[in-house]
């Protein structure tokens, strides 16, 4: 039985990179990893907590310089969702994280959309394209990333937030996310994961977002749960990576079944599926398997995919059907 269709929404393409592939763009590139082989960075993969995490995540991006290694890496994404069931992805990716080590940032963007718009044909997969701004960066940082992707902004269907999310709040980037909005883009961001609910109502009260990424920490505040079912925003979540970043302890702990029982509209996703042991039908088996969930909870979070996508009313239709003829 093939998985149930799907859309991910929460995926860093940055996040995708297995270690066979690092490998193979080091010795392209002619960079020397900090590994003797791809057993031994894979053993890396192990993180106490979401900074360790991100140390590791940047000190691979070394390999990423040309256009064509974006689209390998973009590619290579690609087939493993269309084996998981994707039949949508709306994909970020951090350009500071590139035009910081001298890779402009046309290249990360003609590189990723070369590889995305082959990807209905190749693989029957539509896509969007999400650019995030580093939280732990400046907000003049952010803003000065925004103007270089003017030229591309038709690339570009939303703007995000993400990396280490405390101490670093949604208002800091309240200009930015302005100027996005000016440009017609959607705006998502990451809050309620490390941070608290708080950070979850200023990126709705402040940065006006569509969509928030992430945000389990919403269960701490009952009138932020009230306003998120009230009003159907979308949360990204990403069971793997919230266990393995530490948020939960076990899978069994993780507050996905009260969230769906909440009546929030949430999501499954996989986030950084090389680094947190699964890809996105990785994360419903996972949860099916630790939180006891049939059929219909399943085909629930499958809808809600598309519902939260940024698709076109037609397309959404379309795949909407696709998900109610899966029988699993």
């Amino acid at each position: 039985m093939p998985p149930i269709p799907k859309a991910e929404l929460h995926l860093h393409i940055e996040g995708t990179l297995e270690p066979e592939l690092a490998f193979a763009l080091a010795e392209r590139n002619g960079v020397v990893l900090p590994y003797a082989t791809e057993d031994e960075l894979r053993a890396a993969y192990s993180f106490v907590d979401l900074q360790s995490f991100l140390d590791l995540y940047y000190a691979l991006m070394a390999v990423l310089r040309t256009e064509q290694d974006f689209a390998d890496l973009a590619d290579a994404y690609l087939a493993r969702a269309h084996r998981q069931g994707v039949r949508h992805a709306e994909i970020f990716f951090d350009p500071q994280a590139h035009t910081s080590r001298g890779v402009d940032i046309g290249t990360v963007i003609e590189g990723l959309s070369g590889a995305l718009d082959a990807a209905e044909e190749t693989y029957g997969i539509t896509t969007r394209l999400i650019m995030c701004f580093l939280r732990d960066e400046s907000a003049e940082s952010a803003l000065e990333t925004f103007e270089a992707a003017r030229p591309y902004l038709d690339r570009i269907t939303a703007v995000g937030l993400d990396s280490a999310e405390v101490g670093h709040p949604p208002s800091k980037f309240r200009e930015v996310y302005a100027l996005a909005r000016e440009a017609g883009l959607k705006c998502v961001a990451h809050a309620g994961e490390e941070g608290p609910p708080a950070y979850v109502w200023e990126a709705l009260d402040v940065l006006k977002v569509d969509r928030v990424d992430h945000g389990v920490r919403c269960l701490e505040d009952e009138a932020l749960v009230a306003r998120l079912v009230a009003e159907q925003v979308p949360l990204t979540v990403c069971p793997l990576s919230n266990v393995r970043l530490r948020v939960y302890d076990r899978l069994a702990d993780h507050p996905l079944r009260a969230m769906l029982d909440a009546g929030l509209l949430v999501t499954v996703n996989s986030d950084d599926p090389a680094y947190f042991g699964g890809y996105v039908d990785d994360n419903f088996t996972a949860v099916r398997d630790a939180l006891g969930l049939d059929q219909e909870a399943l085909r629930t979070l499958a809808r809600n995919s598309f519902h939260a996508a940024f698709l076109e009313k037609d397309l959404r239709a379309a795949y909407l059907k696709e998900v109610d003829a899966h029988r699993g």
